[in-house]
């Protein structure tokens, strides 16, 4: 087994293509060295934070908040358990906040999705004189937290 992988290993390895690996190192989210002959190598580890920001973009993760954690990682070892816990126990609360507003969404969408815009029969019933445009753009009752 290699120490190093090539950018075409660590693509095959991931399912990430080549360009997007490159745009991650750009980004400071993965880092390479290069070979006497000026080629990427990464290491082993490299691996694991690959499939970190794939699963992260997944769950609509921003690519700075995958960036600030990933930097909260050792850098030139391998992540152990705990590390990757605290990592993981820090997102719990965004994660709760974005599967919270995802079902909301669910709930909603088959109706109205609370934008205010009084364009569906209903609207008068469930946002009397556009109350939803008081808590700001958008769809408010899906963006929002319900209020009490």
């Amino acid at each position: 087994m290699e120490p190093e992988l090539t950018i075409g290993a660590l693509a095959e390895r991931t399912g990430v293509a080549t360009s997007a690996l490159r745009f991650y190192e750009e980004q400071g989210l993965i880092h390479s060295i290069r070979s006497a002959g000026g080629q990427r190598r990464y290491s082993r580890d490299t691996l694991r934070r690959v499939s970190f920001v794939r699963i992260a973009q997944q769950v609509g993760l921003s690519l700075g908040e995958i960036r600030d954690a990933l930097h909260s990682l050792p850098e030139r070892r391998t992540p152990t358990e705990k590390d990757w816990h605290r990592l993981s126990a820090s997102w719990r609360p965004r994660l709760d906040e974005q599967i919270a507003m995802l079902e909301r969404l669910r709930d909603k969408l088959d109706g109205c999705i609370g934008c205010g815009c009084l364009s569906l029969r209903f609207c008068r019933i469930y946002n009397p004189d556009d109350q939803a445009a008081e808590r700001g753009p958008g769809p408010r009752y899906i963006l929002d937290a319900p209020i009490d």
